[in-house]
């Protein structure tokens, strides 16, 4: 059963730094573009950003660009999210999916992501 897992939120102050972890299970992630969303409390799930399988793209939301960084270790079947400079309007629930197609990462539209993980709640806040 592939299953993707989430880990690494928390509670930070502004300007602080957070690494996510997107663990794979029951299938290994080389071949699949993986993407990180977001879902905030009153708004629509956010396309924060994606890697491709072999890593040749990389995507970021205008709202993450120059604070975010998406990478991959195939070996560990883990993808990473650091996130710096953390800014309140960032508290949401962080979700990572595997994309339906090669096409996926450069809409980072959640329709066209599947195999959801459940979710790690990061809140900035003073």
């Amino acid at each position: 059963q592939m299953q993707l897992v989430e880990s690494g939120g928390g509670l930070v102050q502004p300007g602080g730094s957070l690494r996510l972890s997107c663990a794979a299970s029951g299938f290994t992630l080389d071949y699949y573009g993986i993407g990180w969303f977001r879902l905030a409390p009153g708004k629509e799930y956010e396309g924060v950003s994606c890697i491709s399988g072999n890593s040749s793209s990389i995507i970021y939301a205008d709202s993450v660009k120059g604070r975010f960084t998406i990478s991959r270790d195939n070996a560990k079947n883990t993808v990473y999210l650091q996130m710096n400079s953390l800014k309140p309007e960032d508290t949401a629930v962080y979700y990572c999916a595997t994309d339906r197609s090669p096409d996926a990462c450069l809409s980072l539209r959640p329709y066209y992501f599947t195999s959801w993980g459940q979710g790690t709640q990061v809140t900035v806040s003073s």
